[in-house]
């Protein structure tokens, strides 16, 4: 997690607010670019819908996956998750003050549209291919015993 620097001085502060970015947010809980990219997406799911249930999630990614990222951003308290909707809500506002005002602006004037492929350029977007298991069956196929 990179909370450990954040611009806790005024004036780069005042800088960043100029133009938020989920990048930002994103980068500042996952070094890991696919994992940032996972949890930018969940979190512009739920900016472009408001309310956010599970099931409206796109099947690009399993529903487990959304689940996880969903479930970090309320563990981490910039979402909310109440009657099977997530939604955005502030509970950093006396922790981490600078963080807070960042999250809460982008999430006010940020862009909804951002380009996630352009923002995140080595990320994994795909589901991975299957490693073992049983084989998995079409639905025309007849098991055979």
């Amino acid at each position: 997690m990179n909370i450990k620097y954040w611009e806790w001085e005024e004036q780069p502060f005042r800088e960043k607010l100029k133009a938020p970015s989920i990048k930002e947010i994103a980068k500042a809980f996952f070094e890991d670019e696919t994992q940032a990219y996972r949890f930018a997406s969940a979190l512009l799911l739920v900016k472009q819908k408001n309310t956010l249930r599970l099931r409206d999630c796109p099947p690009n990614l399993p529903t487990s996956t959304w689940k996880r990222y969903l479930d970090f951003a309320v563990r981490i308290g910039i979402l909310k998750h109440e009657d099977e909707i997530y939604s955005f809500t502030d509970r950093f506002s006396r922790p981490f003050r600078n963080f807070a005002e960042y999250i809460k602006e982008w999430v006010e004037k940020g862009s909804p549209d951002e380009d996630l492929n352009a923002v995140f350029a080595l990320a994994r977007r795909e589901r991975q291919k299957k490693r073992g298991g049983r084989p998995s069956k079409t639905r025309g196929e007849v098991a055979q015993a």
